[in-house]
């Protein structure tokens, strides 16, 4: 098999490393390849924060979800979803400036500006996570950065436009995590459609979820009184506190973006 597909096809998130260091070298190259990543008009609307200090991992730890793992990872990367550069670059270029004499507006960043940047961020960081893995080394997204907004703005100095998107826990994987079982996905049927998008039917997701819900069958409890795996997913991931904390934090991260100020000074 080509090795990039077997790359691709393996890897697995991986929550367990050993006392290994990742070596400079390593970390090069990772960072190399991330670096060529595609990204919008080749603005590279993103950057990267490598989390280096102990004490920001501990706290990571613990503001996303009390995962201890990430205080244990030899390398941790913040990618950051960054219109910021660009916009102090503007200001520098005399942007203000030059619309006035043309007499028109300047614009701000809107939603779609924040969407962009968080493609290129996301599209960065995956391609950082498959050149790790093709290199031996493991990684996880933490997807709990998106909550607690605020502190975590604070915490890493993040200017208006600016936003944390993905943190990926990046480390030689244990022989536990190893031997972990490769998680399923769901069928290419159920996902794929050709020219235009397919609404699924009651068979559609009983053949869909039957392998998901067999398995949560044989793991419930008696206490349990969900009638399926749909109410388990609902109750333990839609409806979750932390997914309601995740839905206040991205609420307050887009109104922070849409009311900041253009050309703030630094």
């Amino acid at each position: 098999m080509n090795e990039v597909l077997q790359t691709l096809l393996h890897r697995k998130s991986i929550r367990g490393y050993t006392e290994q260091p990742i070596s400079a070298e390593v970390q090069s190259e990772i960072l190399r390849a991330t670096l060529r990543a595609p990204t919008a008009g080749n603005m590279m609307l993103y950057s990267i924060i490598d989390v280096t200090e102990q004490g920001l991992k501990d706290t990571l730890a613990k503001t996303c979800d009390d995962q201890p793992f990430i205080a244990e990872a030899p390398l941790v990367w913040l990618f950051v979803a960054d219109y910021q550069r660009w916009l102090d670059y503007f200001r520098r270029s005399g942007v203000e400036k030059m619309c006035r004499q043309r007499e028109i507006a300047l614009r701000r960043p809107a939603e779609g500006d924040l969407l962009l940047a968080c493609c290129d961020a996301l599209i960065a960081a995956q391609t950082a996570v498959i050149a790790a893995e093709a290199l031996g080394v493991g990684s996880c997204y933490i997807g709990d950065i998106l909550e607690k907004y605020e502190l975590h703005r604070e915490l890493f100095g993040l200017p208006d436009y600016a936003v944390p998107i993905a943190l990926v826990c990046f480390g030689y994987p244990t022989e536990e995590q190893r031997q972990r079982e490769q998680p399923t996905r769901f069928d290419q049927r159920f996902v794929v459609f050709e020219n235009c998008y397919q609404r699924l039917s009651d068979t559609d997701f009983a053949e869909m979820f039957d392998e998901r819900q067999t398995r949560w069958l044989n793991r419930r409890t008696k206490v349990d009184d969900l009638e399926n795996f749909g109410q388990l997913m609902y109750l333990r991931k839609f409806a979750a506190d932390y997914s309601i904390e995740m839905n206040r934090s991205a609420h307050v991260m887009l109104q922070a973006w849409l009311k900041a100020g253009f050309l703030k000074a630094n």
